[in-house]
């Protein structure tokens, strides 16, 4: 079997079953969302820094927005566990067992 010309252009577009053309626009798509990510963080760091400006802590507008994210039911147990090994540490050591006796 030989290709002439023009089967071996389709050839070049459909390749062991897989269009060329296919993965370049998935490609190209990912590309361009991975910029548009890109130019997102870069502005999300602008409006810390404008934040960081007017005095606030960024550190605790992020642990605000972090917070935001769990539901309610998650920010309660979170919040009780944090309570609980907060007292567990300023807690007395028990005492070997050979200092009781």
């Amino acid at each position: 079997m030989h290709l002439n010309e023009e089967d071996s252009m389709t050839d070049t577009t459909d390749t062991v079953g897989v269009a060329g053309d296919r993965i370049r626009s998935i490609i190209e798509r990912i590309e361009r969302v991975e910029e548009e990510i890109k130019d997102l963080m870069e502005t999300k760091k602008e409006i810390f820094a404008e934040a960081k400006g007017d005095g606030l802590d960024v550190k605790v507008l992020k642990e605000i927005l972090k917070l935001r994210k769990q539901d309610k039911d998650e920010r309660d147990e979170q919040e009780t566990l944090l309570e609980v090994y907060l007292r567990a540490m300023d807690a007395p050591a028990p005492k070997p067992m050979a200092e009781a006796a």
